[in-house]
Protein backbone atom coordinates (compact mmCIF):
# COMPACT_ATOMS: atom_id res chain seq x y z
CA UNK A 1 0.00 0.00 0.00
CA UNK A 2 1.22 3.58 -0.87
CA UNK A 3 0.42 6.36 1.31
CA UNK A 4 0.13 10.02 0.18
CA UNK A 5 2.07 12.27 2.12
CA UNK A 6 -0.60 15.04 3.59
CA UNK A 7 -0.17 18.24 1.14
CA UNK A 8 1.15 16.29 -1.72
CA UNK A 9 -2.44 17.00 -3.14
CA UNK A 10 -1.99 20.36 -2.80
CA UNK A 11 1.51 20.37 -4.27
CA UNK A 12 0.37 18.99 -7.38
CA UNK A 13 -2.49 21.30 -7.67
CA UNK A 14 -0.36 24.51 -7.44
CA UNK A 15 2.12 23.31 -9.98
CA UNK A 16 -0.67 22.14 -12.29
CA UNK A 17 -2.16 25.80 -11.60
CA UNK A 18 1.42 27.32 -11.68
CA UNK A 19 1.40 25.72 -15.30
CA UNK A 20 -1.62 26.80 -16.91
CA UNK A 21 -1.13 30.54 -16.05
CA UNK A 22 1.60 32.22 -18.90
CA UNK A 23 2.98 35.76 -17.21
CA UNK A 24 1.91 37.79 -19.59
CA UNK A 25 -2.09 36.82 -17.97
CA UNK A 26 -0.49 37.71 -14.26
CA UNK A 27 0.80 41.41 -15.98
CA UNK A 28 4.04 40.05 -16.14
CA UNK A 29 6.53 41.38 -19.04
CA UNK A 30 8.20 37.99 -21.11
CA UNK A 31 11.97 39.50 -21.44
CA UNK A 32 13.62 36.54 -22.92
CA UNK A 33 12.86 32.76 -24.26
CA UNK A 34 11.36 30.67 -21.31
CA UNK A 35 11.77 26.89 -20.81
CA UNK A 36 8.33 27.23 -19.06
CA UNK A 37 5.18 28.54 -20.25
CA UNK A 38 3.51 28.88 -16.89
CA UNK A 39 4.65 30.99 -13.92
CA UNK A 40 7.86 30.67 -12.19
CA UNK A 41 8.27 29.33 -8.38
CA UNK A 42 9.45 32.89 -8.08
CA UNK A 43 6.98 35.04 -9.92
CA UNK A 44 3.78 33.30 -7.98
CA UNK A 45 5.70 33.42 -5.26
CA UNK A 46 6.34 37.24 -5.46
CA UNK A 47 2.56 37.79 -6.73
CA UNK A 48 1.59 35.69 -3.62
CA UNK A 49 3.16 37.85 -1.06
CA UNK A 50 5.05 34.74 0.37
CA UNK A 51 8.58 33.15 0.18
CA UNK A 52 9.85 30.96 -2.63
CA UNK A 53 10.37 28.54 0.12
CA UNK A 54 7.35 28.49 1.70
CA UNK A 55 6.24 27.97 -2.04
CA UNK A 56 8.25 25.60 -2.94
CA UNK A 57 7.75 23.48 0.51
CA UNK A 58 3.84 23.92 -0.41
CA UNK A 59 4.61 21.94 -3.70
CA UNK A 60 6.95 19.35 -2.03
CA UNK A 61 4.39 18.40 0.55
CA UNK A 62 6.78 19.40 3.43
CA UNK A 63 4.54 22.37 4.37
CA UNK A 64 1.07 21.02 4.95
CA UNK A 65 -1.16 23.10 6.50
CA UNK A 66 -0.57 26.91 5.02
CA UNK A 67 -3.24 29.64 6.38
CA UNK A 68 -6.31 30.77 5.20
CA UNK A 69 -4.33 33.83 4.00
CA UNK A 70 -1.85 32.30 2.29
CA UNK A 71 -4.47 29.99 0.35
CA UNK A 72 -5.88 32.88 -0.43
CA UNK A 73 -3.41 34.86 -1.45
CA UNK A 74 -2.17 31.75 -3.71
CA UNK A 75 -5.35 31.76 -4.89
CA UNK A 76 -5.52 35.52 -5.95
CA UNK A 77 -2.15 34.82 -7.90
CA UNK A 78 -3.37 32.43 -9.86
CA UNK A 79 -6.32 33.72 -10.78
CA UNK A 80 -8.71 31.10 -9.20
Amino acid sequence: MTTTPPGAGLGAAIRTWRNRLPPSAAGLPVVRKRRTVGLRREELADLAGVSVDYVVRLEQGRATTPSASVVASLARALQL
